[in-house]
């Protein structure tokens, strides 16, 4: 879709929440207003219904104020954003996106490939985790664990990507690091004894083999 009146935007999910307009960094507010602007770009383009919003927010306990809070925050995100970038649809809102707007949707579209060059600017819209400023609220946990979980699976696939260009030795300190911020996760463990066998280091694979069945 086009991108809507109110300015040119850039929404940033992928690390702390950010807003560029214009080619300037904005503030959205404080924190529930923030909070609302991320749930509603993690389903933009898509009706939210208020009983969501609500939910997502405040959880299962939500004070008597929450629907006149929810109208507070969302005038002053059309006032930010524009009217016709956040609209009103029946019993629900809906936040308009372009297709290059939003960092999440660039990612998801750059993961979707399978080359490395690809791959690596996926990887390279990553600011930290994701949501980073945001995880208290009830909606963010989750959503950020399956986008955390998006960014390792890019890292997998760029580093077998690297391999099929012929990478191996070179990617061990990388591959060490990973592993051991993240010991569970098997495929690290299986690419890093693939970079020391192609490095020559026979005897390090095995040994990383033998640390990742303990």
């Amino acid at each position: 879709m086009e991108p809507r009146g109110g300015g040119v935007f850039e929404f940033r999910l992928l690390g702390p929440l950010e807003v560029v307009k214009n080619g300037s960094a904005v503030a959205p507010g404080g924190l529930r207003q923030r909070a609302l602007l991320a749930l509603l770009l993690l389903r933009a383009n898509e009706v939210v219904p208020r009983e969501r919003i609500v939910d997502g927010l405040w959880g299962e306990r939500p004070p008597e104020t929450a629907p006149n809070a929810i109208q507070v925050a969302v005038h002053a995100l059309r006032r930010l954003l524009g009217r016709e970038r956040l609209e009103t649809r029946g019993a629900g809102y809906v936040l308009h996106a372009g297709a290059d707007e939003l960092d999440l949707r660039r990612f998801e579209r750059l993961l979707a490939r399978s080359d490395a060059a690809a791959l690596r600017r996926a990887l390279a819209l990553w600011r930290g985790p994701a949501l980073a400023d945001l995880r208290e609220a009830p909606f963010a946990a989750a959503e950020a664990e399956r986008l955390d979980e998006l960014r390792l699976v890019a890292l997998e696939r760029r580093i077998a990507a690297d391999f099929e260009l012929g990478a191996g030795g070179d990617l061990v300190p990388e591959l060490r690091a990973l592993v051991a911020e993240h010991p569970y996760r098997e495929r690290f463990h299986a690419q890093l004894m693939l970079a020391l066998y192609r490095g020559g280091r026979q005897a390090e694979a095995l040994e990383a083999y033998a640390a990742a069945r303990r």
